[in-house]
């Protein structure tokens, strides 16, 4: 679990600052206490944290966030989040990044691509997750009035929100037609 400020920052506020109500919340994996809090500036949000377990004790169509720290995606699980996420729903999760392992983000992107209209990278300090949305763009749907207040933050800002899903000319290439924009 990376335990730094960026990735808690950046994983909570991408996905929480794009999708317009997002009332109910679920995060999967490990999460640090600053994860915690930074879930917490989102008033309007019910945050619940857990393992993949609890994605199998959701209703259907009820959830309308979910943020997987360090828990890898497969067709299994994807399934699961597909069956309790709204129609308007979307996930956030680590992956790896395009110079470490450009097959794994690939992989990643083509999977949730299968699921979602929206498959997008997003990259800072020295991770990169994937934002998969059924609805929003994580950059054209920028809630700036809820993105531009958030207090006491590190790392995170409205700049950095839209510039971590701009890559580099040759990677943006490579990722056309897998990515889905």
């Amino acid at each position: 679990m990376k335990d730094n400020k960026a990735f808690n920052e950046m994983m909570v506020h991408v996905p929480l600052c794009t999708h317009k109500e997002a009332s109910k919340v679920l995060v999967i994996g490990t999460a640090s206490e600053d994860l915690k809090a930074q879930a917490q500036k989102h008033s309007y949000s019910t945050v619940e944290f857990g393992d993949s377990s609890l994605l199998t004790s959701k209703n259907e169509k009820d959830i309308d966030v979910i943020i997987l720290t360090d828990v890898n995606l497969d067709e299994l699980l994807l399934a699961n989040i597909e069956r309790i996420l709204s129609d308007d729903g979307l996930i956030s999760f680590a992956t790896s990044a395009f110079s470490r392992d450009e097959k794994q983000l690939k992989k990643d992107l083509l999977l949730v691509g299968t699921k979602f209209w929206i498959a997008m990278p997003f990259k800072f300090g020295h991770s990169t997750s994937i934002l998969a949305s059924k609805k929003y763009h994580p950059t054209a749907d920028l809630i700036l009035q809820r993105s531009d207040f958030i207090d006491d933050l590190n790392y995170y800002s409205s700049e950095i929100h839209n510039a971590s899903f701009v890559f580099p000319a040759s990677e943006h290439r490579e990722l056309t037609g897998i990515a889905k924009r």
